[in-house]
């Protein structure tokens, strides 16, 4: 939990101190965080919403590809070796394919063991 609030400030203070003047200098502003949309007398502060949203996908991003993306592989890796379940099984008097969990057989009628 600790690490993880500690790696959510990391990626913040990368998106706010590195990214995003990234971007600004491409925009020609100075600071990006400080963009600003006046709509009668209100600020809207873009550059801020900007700022947690890319720090928010970079957060996923991450978290995906170093705890999803492994566990996921080594889910794959562990169940390679299981054989699946047979769903189906062969009824003994007409040798159709019946459900596992059937107690008789639907062509045949003949009880299951």
């Amino acid at each position: 939990m600790v690490i993880g609030a500690a790696f959510g400030a990391v990626i913040t203070a990368l998106v706010k101190d590195l990214i995003t003047p990234l971007i600004a200098a491409i925009g020609g502003k100075p600071d990006f965080s400080a963009l600003v949309i006046r709509v009668n007398g209100s600020r809207l502060l873009i550059g801020d919403f900007i700022n947690a949203l890319v720090s928010f996908l970079m957060i996923g991003v991450a978290i995906y590809l170093f705890v999803v993306a492994p566990i996921n592989a080594l889910n794959a890796r562990f169940r390679r070796g299981e054989a699946a379940a047979p769903a189906t099984r062969k009824c003994g008097e007409c040798l159709s394919e019946v459900p596992v969990g059937a107690r008789r057989c639907a062509f045949c009628t003949s009880q299951l063991a």
